[in-house]
């Protein structure tokens, strides 16, 4: 019964706002200790856990390698890139951004894109870069606007392109409820091929918002002096 007050100790550590990888940590250790780990074999254990679930804390160390890059110009280069890409518009790299993400999707490359390590460092930078030279300078709302849907192009893609995929979580949970519920014998194949006319439906429609976005961009272009008021304003903001 000893053994539980590790729960305590999450309890307390969350109740008054501790961090919670600390608060984790020492009910961790405390819990071992009171069960008669040694202090090598609870090393070892945490060692083995790191070690066997490692893929889960890849974001620890994938956003500070984004970061150092950002501030080593990432965001720049990717504005210079699209400079000598003079026939892309914005609409038309997000579009092709959106196919080439629901593609490796359905081929199991869910991790190849992503808000954080392809959306927000290239992506959205390159769209702007492609808007503002076809458009003119950006409003704030302009840019925002442009900025979310760089985001529904990558979470679109991901979405409906998962689902091609036979080995995907969903597929395989929706298999196993059916077949264990309804005694059915449903195969992965089978939703994976019915999720084709989905994803190629989500393709062409969001596909079509995406390249009437430069329309949309050209009859926001702001007036003379706008810009440049509210660069001014965000620039005192900061």
């Amino acid at each position: 019964m000893i053994v539980l007050l590790g729960i305590l100790v999450v309890v307390a550590g969350f109740a008054t706002k501790r961090n919670p990888v600390l608060i984790v940590g020492v009910a961790g250790v405390l819990t071992a200790f009171l069960g008669g780990l040694t202090p090598m074999k609870v090393l070892d254990a945490f060692g083995t856990g790191f070690a066997s679930s490692r893929s889960v804390t890849l974001f620890a160390v994938t956003l500070p390698v984004i970061g150092l890059l950002e501030r080593h110009g990432l965001q720049e280069q990717a504005r210079a890139l699209m400079g000598r890409l003079a026939k892309v518009s914005a609409g038309r790299l997000l579009a092709a951004y959106l196919m080439i993400r629901q593609l490796g999707a359905a081929l199991g490359l869910t991790t190849l894109g992503g808000p954080a390590q392809a959306v927000r460092p290239m992506i959205a930078p390159m769209a702007e870069a492609a808007a503002e030279r076809h458009h003119g300078p950006l409003t704030e709302p302009a840019r925002e606007r442009l900025r979310s849907f760089a985001a529904s192009a990558d979470t679109v893609g991901l979405f409906f392109g998962e689902d091609c995929f036979l080995t995907v979580g969903s597929i395989l949970l929706i298999t196993g409820f059916v077949n264990a519920t309804y005694h059915a014998h449903l195969e992965p194949t089978q939703l994976a091929l019915w999720a084709v006319p989905t994803a190629i439906c989500a393709t062409a429609v969001h596909g079509a918002r995406l390249l009437r976005l430069d329309r949309s961009l050209a009859r926001t272009r702001p007036a003379a002096g706008t810009v440049t008021a509210t660069a001014g304003v965000t620039e005192e903001a900061k």
